[in-house]
């Protein structure tokens, strides 16, 4: 990879997609979890878990959206016309989500507002699924506009990639959860995380496989140097870390299963990335690339100097917020 500057902004994207994935796919997670927890009191460490990050977890994905529009314009059009029904779905979800948060404080009707919170979790996690699938699944381009159909994105494919999707939330969850609970609580998020790290390393191998076998240029470079030797050390280091998350859960770790769990997500984000490189949108004839999707030099060079002055503040403001609410999420609270 050169480092051009659409290509930096392609590794600043990709930055800031991993940070939303991570911190606000345990929080999806955990509101997933919530539909299927029987106990009021746990519903409720499992709210409070979240009440004071989950605002700050959806800052990366606005940035990314506006990121998208002003390098990759191009990109932005085409993957909004082409996901225009997930892409509603998905903020319609996260709307829910956020009412949840602000009026279950202030209500007496906790269960009503959970139950909002789960179903807006689950919402906006299927449609995130479908974004993430029905792009992979390969876009139809012409003339650098959007030549499919309103449904093009409703493949086998893309269904198989959301329930990755979902388990992989939940995996999240149920690792944020042995972090910031305890007790019974904390003993189940045990069980179900060593059950969903096993599910997701299955569909981690699945649609690595389906995605060699649909694009020439992706399964060339199983077997071409020295691509090969880059994707062998990023899905090995992978496994490794599939390896140690069953550790750390064997173990009863309550913090390493969380931490493992993220440098997993990162390495199969820069595998699937190096496995489409250089191109933006996958198609077997007409790929959109990096460079063509990129706007001009002059443009980049600008937004790149005002990235450099907000991103110390934005990953300041959110470390620290972290910091601030740190320790368990206890019943008595």
């Amino acid at each position: 990879m050169e480092f051009s500057l659409a290509n930096i902004w392609l590794l600043i994207i990709g930055f800031f997609l991993l940070y939303y994935a991570v911190t606000d796919g345990f929080g999806l997670g955990v509101g997933i979890l919530c539909l299927f927890s029987g106990k009021s009191k746990d519903r409720q460490q499992m709210f409070q878990s979240l009440t004071y990050i989950w605002h700050t977890n959806q800052t990366w994905l606005v940035i990314v959206g506006g990121i998208l529009f002003g390098a990759f314009p191009m990109f932005y059009s085409i993957l909004f016309s082409a996901l225009y029904i997930p892409a509603i779905l998905m903020l319609v979800g996260l709307i829910f989500r956020g009412i949840a948060f602000e009026f279950s404080e202030h209500s007496r009707s906790k269960r009503f507002w959970n139950l909002n919170f789960g179903l807006g979790s689950l919402m906006a996690t299927l449609a995130q699924g479908f974004i993430l699938g029905g792009l992979l699944s390969g876009i139809s381009v012409k003339d650098g506009r959007f030549a499919g159909g309103v449904w093009d994105w409703a493949t086998p494919f893309t269904f198989l990639l959301t329930l990755g999707v979902v388990i992989g939330y939940l995996m999240l969850g149920a690792n944020y959860l042995i972090l910031k609970t305890e007790g019974d609580l904390q003993r189940r998020s045990f069980r179900l995380s060593f059950i969903f790290t096993m599910c997701t390393l299955i569909l981690f191998g699945a649609v690595y496989l389906r995605i060699s076998l649909a694009y020439p240029q992706t399964g060339h470079k199983w077997i071409s140097t020295p691509d090969l030797y880059y994707l062998l050390a990023v899905i090995l280091s992978a496994v490794f870390g599939f390896f140690m998350i069953f550790r750390s859960l064997h173990k009863k770790l309550d913090g390493a299963p969380l931490l493992w769990n993220a440098i997993t997500v990162t390495l199969g984000f820069l595998g699937l990335s190096l496995c489409l490189y250089p191109n933006m949108i996958p198609h077997v004839v007409a790929p959109v690339t990096v460079q063509t999707a990129a706007v001009s030099p002059q443009t980049l060079t600008f937004m790149l100097v005002v990235m450099g002055l907000l991103l110390p503040v934005i990953i300041f403001y959110t470390t620290y917020t972290y910091r601030v609410f740190r320790g368990k999420v206890t019943a008595q609270e």
